[in-house]
């Protein structure tokens, strides 16, 4: 998207005519360095531009082809719901970073608009639960999930199971699962080939049962991943994710590395 924006179109005329083809803007990744982006974008312009009228003004120029969207961690309410209306060839949907409380209830009610959508990239489970249901309902191709650093508490790991029983990537990397959720996907999701489940919390990477139910998986991935066996230190280390869960954020949002799940 940079180059596109900022360096393409001022080499000559034909290569900025070039950028206004809207194949050129089918993947629709906005820099997870978004405030230094923008700023750039307003000094190289000479405009000032909100956060909500850039967003929108990148997805214009997809012409409604855009199969893959990443929007930054500062997105608004205006702009995440006109993403998803004007978004309808979707593939790939990812945040940069966390979603206020008041934008994250959106997430459900967008799926319904993209009945291509193949992958979700999250970051922490707010609302999953709605978000699964709505795919198994409108997803006929969805196959990965990817939900790094969430806890998946029961009633997740059970809706996981029984909207998407044939999800073929489940990424939970440095999540907290406790055993019987993970036992659970295992056993009922059987056509997993990719499951990432490195360097969580509530089951050891050791389990021998886990490691028995995992062997037909073809990417199986669970280094790092420990049991807390002080009941204390286990009860307080759920209560922090559920803090998280009910939107009592404590921490200072920051973009969001997906290197981190590779």
């Amino acid at each position: 998207m940079e180059e596109l924006l900022l360096d393409v179109p001022f080499v000559c005329k034909s290569w900025y005519e070039a950028t206004l083809n809207p194949k050129c803007w089918q993947n629709l990744i906005f820099p997870e360095n978004f405030f230094a982006f923008i700023d750039r974008v307003r000094k190289e312009y000479q405009k000032e531009v909100s956060i909500t009228t850039f967003i929108k003004s990148m997805v214009n120029r997809s012409s409604r082809c855009a199969t893959t969207l990443m929007l930054p961690h500062c997105c608004t309410e205006e702009a995440l719901e006109y993403a998803a209306k004007h978004c309808p060839a979707l593939r790939d949907f990812c945040l940069h970073g966390y979603l206020s409380h008041k934008n994250a209830r959106l997430t459900p009610k967008m799926i319904k608009n993209w009945k291509n959508l193949e992958v979700l990239r999250l970051r922490r489970a707010h609302y999953i639960k709605e978000i699964v249901q709505q795919i198994c309902v409108h997803c006929n191709n969805f196959f990965q999930l990817m939900l790094p650093r969430s806890y998946v508490w029961d009633d997740v790991a059970y809706t996981i199971v029984s909207c998407l029983p044939k999800i073929k990537h489940l990424f939970l990397k440095g999540g907290t699962i406790e055993r019987r959720n993970l036992l659970m996907i295992l056993q009922r999701c059987k056509e997993l080939v990719k499951l990432d489940v490195r360097d969580c919390f509530l089951f050891d990477e050791s389990d021998g049962v886990i490691l028995e139910l995992a062997s037909h998986i073809p990417s199986f991935s669970c280094q790092g991943s420990t049991d807390i066996d002080n009941s204390e230190d286990r009860e307080v280390h759920i209560g922090l994710y559920q803090c998280d869960a009910g939107h009592m954020y404590w921490y200072q949002d920051v973009p969001f590395d997906w290197n981190f799940m590779n």
